[in-house]
């Protein structure tokens, strides 16, 4: 019996390209990347329907924590970058050198992948499908169980491991031939196609850009992008201010010694993280917008606090809300 590594993201193209290998008697254990670029909506819901999907199909699932090599990728991608940030071609690449050492790992003979030709437009044509493949090492390796009868063939077919008659030949954005396959092969739990990667988010990408121009692009800058308003009043200094109480929290358990956090002292309000060098204009304009953002914005004047990070002693200042248009250059939009 041939036994295959398979990529499993948990979504309907990922979860049938296994099903069809499956179906031709070949063992497979199934890896799941996980990185701070997928989206807070989506980590849960690719977690749980990669494990629904695992024991849907009756396969091993193993984790795979992607966040240190995706990092290096976006700084620097042999390839470049999509219409945003996203590295595609090379964090393709990455995921598939992974995947071999699990192969030599696992004693395993080849890697399934879900990609379907004309599929995304940088990293699933022809020609990137091939680059990939060979720059990961895996040349010939990678079986691509959708499209496979529209690319050449691939040692596993060549071997017969896998009788390529039976593999599907999916072209394009479509999804109705994967669909109807599913059903037809029992595959009927599987979420609903979303943008996970956030390094395809526009908005995300500014402030990620943001980071990069100014030399700050450590885990936990990069997981602050994730939640507040974000600004950056000069080249020394950024001010974070929570959007909600979960926003609060995270920014709480990101703040780094050294670290001002404004807040609100007698109405609700957002917690305010202000990093760098800050001068008293800086923290004027973090204080006059903590109170704006606070359910005290009608009022003349705001009790704000300020505490750096790691010390006990605050001290208790007046802010007025603000204009947000007198601070709109510096948000990062």
């Amino acid at each position: 019996m041939a036994k295959a590594i398979a990529l499993l993201s948990g979504g309907l193209d990922s979860l049938l390209s296994i099903r069809v290998v499956q179906q031709q008697g070949v063992e497979i254990e199934a890896l799941h990347f996980t990185s701070i670029f997928t989206s807070p909506a989506s980590v849960a819901i690719s977690l749980t329907a990669a494990a629904k999907g695992a024991r849907l199909l009756g396969v091993r699932l193993t984790t795979v924590e992607f966040t240190r090599e995706h990092l290096e990728l976006v700084k620097n991608p042999k390839h470049g970058h999509g219409k945003n940030l996203n590295p595609c071609i090379d964090c393709h690449m990455a995921m598939l050198k992974r995947a071999a050492q699990y192969m030599r790992d696992f004693s395993a003979d080849f890697i399934i992948t879900g990609e379907v030709l004309g599929q995304r437009p940088m990293s699933q044509h022809r020609e990137a499908l091939n680059l990939i493949a060979k720059q990961a090492g895996v040349e010939g390796l990678v079986l691509r169980p959708l499209s496979a009868k529209v690319l050449p063939p691939t040692i596993p077919e060549e071997r017969g491991w896998v009788d390529r008659e039976k593999l599907l030949s999916i072209t394009g954005r479509s999804r109705k031939v994967q669909i109807a396959e599913a059903k037809l092969r029992g595959v009927t739990d599987y979420p609903a196609p979303a943008g996970g990667c956030l390094l395809t988010d526009e908005i995300f990408c500014r402030k990620l850009q943001d980071l990069l121009d100014h030399g700050e692009f450590e885990l936990d800058d990069v997981q602050m992008l994730k939640h507040g308003r974000h600004y950056r009043p000069n080249d020394r200094v950024k001010v974070v201010i929570g959007r909600d109480n979960d926003d609060n929290e995270a920014i709480q358990s990101l703040a780094r010694q050294g670290d001002l956090l404004l807040r609100t002292v007698d109405v609700p309000g957002p917690l305010t993280l202000v990093r760098g060098e800050c001068d008293k204009e800086t923290l004027a304009m973090a204080a006059d917008l903590t109170a704006r953002y606070s359910q005290g914005r009608e009022l003349e004047k705001v009790k704000v606090s300020i505490q750096r990070q790691g010390e006990a002693d605050d001290r208790v200042i007046e802010a007025a809300p603000c204009d947000l248009e007198k601070y709109k250059k510096f948000l990062i939009t």
